[in-house]
């Protein structure tokens, strides 16, 4: 591993900005971070011509990329190819995510995620399992007939990866009380998603140790001024964290600003939601026997239903700042900081600091990513 120095930064450490600072890199973290003018001693040298260099973004919620989706390939080359669709575009960890589909699939995923982490396959973090315990009045494009009511020894299951997070998304209206608790004792990563549950629904899981929501707004029941219902009384609860779509096609612009604007602060989440067409040059693939296509960064079916998205990070950080009006800061945060707070893993990623992890990413003005390091490799 080759120790290393970038100077001439715009530096985003996770909090601030910096201009014209060097990071230095030793053994895979970082070690310090200097005036680029200090830089004297004998070490490699990489001039990043006043781009702004930040913490790499973690992305939870990726069903494919690269050409591949995770339920077609679950194994370790899937899981490859996915990751290098998407770290072109600023993604430095992510938790591939299998849709609702059977147990075997399931286990095959959770198998090849081990290998990769057990390999240190870069990126590789955790894996997050989009079901199959969902309520089917909110499938979205999720298989009606695969979804069903959680077995006996499904605990078992979403406990068996050893090292790495696992994230699960369910309705909490479907599983028994005391099963949400028995999983987040466990270090399972709990989320609503695909739910047509109630505030109250709500608030019984959160006492159990539910961590979070997925993509807020979508497959969800909606806020009215009567029953708060999942979206309400996931921006009421300054406990828990929500993934947000931010491709102007999920979540109207103004209402991912309501959001920003209603949810405590560090808990919003950018998340993708993307599907094969992220970092191939097809933009058509088969999900449960129907075709989607990405158009204009849309994914959708024949009728228009949204399956997924085309979305990238950097894409989704430059759409907050352009479309949304967050500052790049934030932005950044929620791409970075945030999710790593989410998944536990703010002592290592989500800052540019002495002792964390150099995962990084170098982009221009256009936000075009330039260059990336994962555990200081690039």
């Amino acid at each position: 591993m080759t120790d290393f120095a970038i100077t001439n930064a715009r530096v985003f450490d996770g909090t601030d900005f910096h201009n014209g600072k060097a990071v230095i890199v030793r053994n895979g973290k970082v070690d310090a971070i200097v005036e680029s003018c200090d830089i004297t001693e004998n070490i490699n040298v990489i001039d990043a011509k006043n781009q702004t260099l930040a913490p790499g973004l973690i992305d939870v919620q990726v069903n494919g990329g690269g050409g591949v989706l995770l339920n077609d390939e679950p194994n370790i080359d899937g899981i490859r190819a996915i990751m290098a669709g998407h770290r072109k575009y600023g993604t430095t960890a992510m938790l591939p995510t299998l849709i609702t589909d059977h147990r075997d699939k399931m286990e095959a995923a959770i198998t090849a995620v081990t290998d990769a982490i057990s390999q240190d396959v870069p990126g590789i973090v955790g894996i997050h399992l989009e079901g199959p315990y969902l309520n089917a009045e909110r499938k979205g494009v999720h298989d009606a007939n695969i979804i069903r009511p959680m077995e006996d020894d499904a605990i078992d299951l979403l406990t068996r990866l050893p090292n790495g997070r696992i994230l699960v998304t369910m309705a909490p209206e479907k599983a028994a009380k005391g099963t949400i608790k028995k999983l987040a004792d466990r270090g399972v990563l709990v989320c609503a998603g695909h739910t047509a549950g109630t505030y109250n629904h709500v608030q019984a899981a959160i006492a159990e140790g539910m961590r979070g929501f997925t993509h807020l707004f979508n497959a969800m029941s909606p806020m009215t001024h009567r029953e708060p219902g999942v979206a309400g009384a996931a921006m009421a609860d300054d406990s828990t964290w929500c993934g947000l779509i931010a491709d102007g096609y999920h979540v109207h612009p103004a209402v991912l600003k309501v959001a920003i604007h209603a949810k405590a602060k560090g808990k919003i989440m950018l998340v993708t939601d993307a599907m094969p067409t992220v970092g191939a040059d097809e933009k058509r693939f088969v999900l449960g026997g129907e075709e989607i296509m990405a158009t204009d960064g849309r994914c959708a079916l024949a009728d228009g239903t949204l399956a997924g998205s085309d979305l990238d990070m950097i894409a989704a950080v430059k759409n907050c700042v352009e479309m949304v009006g967050i500052d790049l800061g934030e932005a950044l945060r929620m791409a970075s900081l945030y999710p790593a707070a989410f998944l536990k893993l703010d002592d290592v990623m989500g800052h540019i600091a002495p002792g964390y992890q150099a995962d990084m990413i170098l982009f221009d003005d256009d936000y075009n990513v330039t260059r990336s390091w994962i555990k200081g490799v690039e």
